[in-house]
């Protein structure tokens, strides 16, 4: 049965954090599978130290995440906006959901009560629209809807704010985006990971990087002593679809320096370097060349890494668990190949690990 075929039970999806489920566990208190091809091994998280080796690199995504849901009124209508990405004049991409009644959002009706065209659906509505909506926003603020992210459909759309900066907003009136799996909000520090570092001009991921959530000061304190290095990368998620699975929107991203030089320096010898999180891979593999050589670099990238694109740098990638037909699937079977996925997979439902972003690891190596 290949990774996509595999139908996930929906009492495996993690409801809450792991310190929630089990009181007395840190965040690396989750399970830990660990795919080497086709051999499969079953770990606790806090056991990394001993499944790396002195010399590998863990690349980190530093993107802090955003309180990035807001509640508002189009018309009449109750709405709540995901904000997703800012853009370089100013102007952020947002999606209009509706609220769902359970604490959650679902994708906003027309006017017949008919839900929108499905998310990546060119011709349909979309989730948002049409343009000039205006929605009203807590504290006297406006939001504009102007025109579509992309040609292939109209779920996310570029939006003007006035009356105030994003980022005052969200802090003052946003929560973290939560999906109708999980059982009730939480603050905004249990949606931020150990490396997550404050941006200057307050933009961050609407979405948790959240391969890194099991980290704890602890752990890495750990893995520096054991040997194993962190190159820092920066990459801003999206607001991902909760009903289509589609590519990745283009997205913001930064590799330093002296990221760059420590990621060449690590693949010259004979250590390996692993991704914490498909967002690492997409900012690494960004600013590679053919050669596989890594610049400093920083911009945009709407890079999609598949099978046949294959992998350039990464060797080895730290990740959640993903639903079936994710894209995310597609980018894990260019690590590390198709049999190694279907069979982390099935072995990860057979022994009843959980799923999403409060779930469980799942550790590629060559």
């Amino acid at each position: 049965m290949s990774s996509a075929a595999v139908r996930v039970p929906e009492e495996l999806s993690a409801r809450l954090p792991v310190e929630q489920r089990e009181p007395g566990l840190d965040r690396d208190g989750v399970r830990l599978l660990v795919s080497r091809g086709t051999e499969v091994s079953h770990h606790a998280f806090a056991q990394l130290p001993g499944l790396l080796r002195a010399g590998d690199l863990l690349v980190v995504n530093t993107s802090p995440t955003l309180a990035a849901a807001v509640d508002g009124r189009a018309g009449h209508a109750r709405v709540v906006v995901h904000f997703s990405t800012r853009g370089d004049d100013g102007r952020w991409a947002v999606e209009l959901r509706e609220p769902d009644g359970r604490g959650t959002t679902r994708a906003r009706a027309d006017a017949t009560g008919l839900p929108r065209a499905r998310a990546g659906e060119v011709g349909g509505r979309g989730c948002g629209g049409p343009a000039g909506t205006r929605v009203r926003l807590p504290g006297g603020a406006r939001l504009v809807l102007e025109e579509p992210l992309s040609a292939r459909g109209e779920r996310l759309w570029w939006a003007r704010v006035s009356g105030a900066r994003v980022p005052e907003l969200l802090r003052e009136h946003g929560r973290p985006i939560r999906y109708s799996y999980t059982e009730r909000d939480q603050p905004l520090s249990v949606y931020q990971t150990v490396f997550a570092l404050a941006s200057g001009d307050g933009t961050g991921s609407a979405e948790m990087p959240s391969a890194a959530r099991p980290f704890t000061a602890r752990l890495v304190a750990e893995l520096v002593s054991r040997g194993v290095q962190f190159a820092p990368v920066t990459l801003h998620t999206g607001v991902a679809s909760a009903e289509s699975h589609e590519p990745p929107y283009p997205e913001r991203f930064a590799v330093p320096e002296a990221s760059a030089r420590l990621i060449n320096a690590v693949r010259a010898g004979d250590g390996r370097v692993v991704a914490v999180g498909t967002t690492a891979v997409r900012a690494v593999e960004s600013a590679a060349g053919d050669d596989g050589v890594v610049g400093a670099r920083a911009g945009w990238t709407d890079l999609v890494v598949t099978p046949e694109r294959g992998v350039r740098v990464v060797e080895g990638l730290l990740t959640g668990l993903h639903e079936p037909e994710a894209s995310h699937l597609l980018m894990l079977e260019a690590v590390a190949g198709r049999a190694a996925i279907d069979r982390g997979y099935e072995a990860a439902v057979r022994g009843r690990y959980l799923w999403h972003e409060f779930g469980d690891a799942h550790l590629l190596l060559p």
